[in-house]
């Protein structure tokens, strides 16, 4: 059996607190995730709620009927008359999830109406989106509130709602209050009682059972499952579609038509639009999810594969990565030198290993792009010299014009001088450092992220570590930088960077090492 995903990052996925996403980044969103992802279904707002809202639906609706993916975007309705059907169809929508009230308590205590009142009310709404070619899927909310308190409800709602001719009958974890066992059971039930309907199950994660909830619910034979990514959305957030993309290939082994080698990608595309960053522990997509850490599951690794299991990275376009740190062995060390192509002794790994401990036990973060510097001062050959320096700079900004930076900088001993503007101060320097590299026809790395830590409750002096992850000859680094001003850490950072590069150069005469 197939499962249908639909995706609702873009309408229950926003109502994350402080989150917005524009008009562009909406229909950017849209496109990945049917394009690419190839969700079956996404939800893409609410009816009537701005006029940015309108322009947002508009420029999705006018790119999904040129694609032919029209009957794909659905918006969010209400019975409320003619209001949402006129509002989704001056958008170019022709889907509408009418929103009904799936508990007695939902129904008594918000609407104030009886369930005779309620169905007349949405008997109007069908009706009106029925003479405008919009078709109709129903959410039941607070339905698993339903089926605990009020069952009986329920199931006549969905008696008089299946006899309507609507598409589908989504059955929402409103509060996020079930667990496993009872979303099994109360999703058999309405699929014995109503075998030829097609039901969708939407999960909340307040105690954290939102994946598990929708193992059950495949179980008990549910033909839809609503997602967002990064699991967006209001309090705990929803199920997220990463969980559930490797819950339905490994474990239930059920059909979809998700493409599992996009998910990082739109993943990071979605962090960067809402500005809530992907925890570092969040399964399949955070960024230790595919680090090993110990140093016996690296060696482990290296021997027979014994600390895989099957969500490998290839699988979601992501790369197995061994961290660095005080438990970290000889065989984590072997696997990051072989990321940079360098083969060192087995006296001279042990001797790296050793610092490598003895800078974790400090505390203080060790990856990947400080190796060069830390095989260079531990074989003793002197300290790395900076290559690159930064001899004196300049960052100017004045209200009203754009920010401006002047430096000189010493390369291999030659000085070059640049001034250059740009959108901020660190992208002013930015700008003027490229201006040298392009004239003397350096490689440089691309910024792929820049994150800065603040000290919570700090003084307006304390201070900030900046960390830049940079790409550069298909691989990835990060540096930092710790100053009182941002700008400054983000300098830091960047020419770590830069005589990182220069110091990669030096691989050849460890390539020549042979291991003992």
């Amino acid at each position: 059996m197939k499962i249908e995903i639909m995706d609702t990052t873009l309408r229950d996925g926003e109502q994350t607190p402080g989150l917005s996403f524009n008009e562009a980044e909406k229909l950017a969103v849209a496109r990945m995730l049917i394009e690419e992802m190839k969700v079956d279904r996404i939800e893409v707002a609410s009816a009537n709620v701005s006029e940015g809202e309108f322009r947002a639906v508009r420029k999705i609706t006018r790119w999904a009927e040129a694609s032919n993916y029209l009957g794909r975007v659905e918006v969010l309705g209400f019975t409320d008359g003619c209001r949402s059907v006129e509002w989704i169809e001056k958008s170019g929508g022709r889907v509408m999830n009418l929103l009904t009230k799936g508990s007695l308590n939902h129904l008594k205590g918000q609407l104030r109406k009886t369930p005779e009142q309620h169905l007349e009310d949405i008997y109007e709404v069908i009706e009106a989106a029925d003479k405008r070619g919009i078709s109709v899927n129903i959410y039941l909310e607070d339905w698993s509130g339903g089926m605990i308190n009020s069952p009986s409800y329920v199931l006549r709602m969905i008696d008089h709602l299946s006899r309507t001719g609507v598409k589908r009958i989504m059955l929402p974890d409103t509060l996020g209050i079930l667990n496993p066992d009872q979303t099994f059971d109360f999703c058999k039930t309405v699929i014995t009682n109503f075998p030829d309907v097609h039901f969708d199950f939407h999960a909340h994660n307040d105690y954290d059972l939102a994946t598990a909830n929708v193992f059950s619910a495949v179980k008990a034979g549910i033909m839809g499952v609503h997602t967002t990514v990064n699991g967006l959305g209001e309090r705990t957030g929803n199920v997220p579609l990463s969980s559930v993309i490797a819950v339905l290939n490994d474990h239930l082994k059920a059909g979809n038509s998700l493409v599992e080698s996009k998910l990082y990608k739109v993943s990071r595309m979605v962090e960067v639009f809402s500005g809530f960053r992907i925890p570092a522990n969040k399964p399949v997509t955070g960024e230790n999810v595919f680090t090993q850490c110990c140093g016996v599951h690296a060696d482990g690794d290296n021997k027979a594969g014994l600390y895989f299991n099957k969500l490998m990275p290839e699988r979601f376009g992501r790369k197995r990565r061994y961290a660095l740190g005080k438990t970290s062995g000889k065989a984590n060390i072997l696997k990051n030198l072989e990321e940079l192509g360098i083969v060192l002794s087995k006296k001279d790994i042990q001797k790296v290993t050793e610092r490598v401990i003895e800078l974790g036990d400090k505390k203080e973060s060790v990856t990947t792009g400080d190796l060069p510097y830390i095989i260079s001062d531990v074989l003793k050959e002197g300290e790395n010299e900076a290559k690159v320096r930064l001899l004196n700079y300049h960052l100017s900004l004045t209200k009203g014009l754009k920010p401006v930076a002047s430096l000189s900088l010493s390369v291999n001993g030659n000085i070059h001088t640049e001034t250059s503007e740009g959108d901020g101060q660190y992208d002013a320097f930015m700008n003027a450092m490229w201006k040298i590299y392009d004239k003397l026809n350096k490689p440089k790395p691309s910024l792929a992220d820049y994150v800065v830590k603040i000290p919570p409750g700090g003084n307006t002096n304390a201070l900030v570590e900046t960390t830049i992850t940079w790409q550069y000859m298909e691989q990835e680094y990060k540096t930092r930088g710790l100053d009182a001003d941002q700008s400054e850490a983000a300098i830091k950072a960047t020419m770590k960077m830069l005589n990182l590069i220069e110091n990669l150069k030096k691989e050849n005469k460890y390539k020549t090492a042979v291991p003992e």
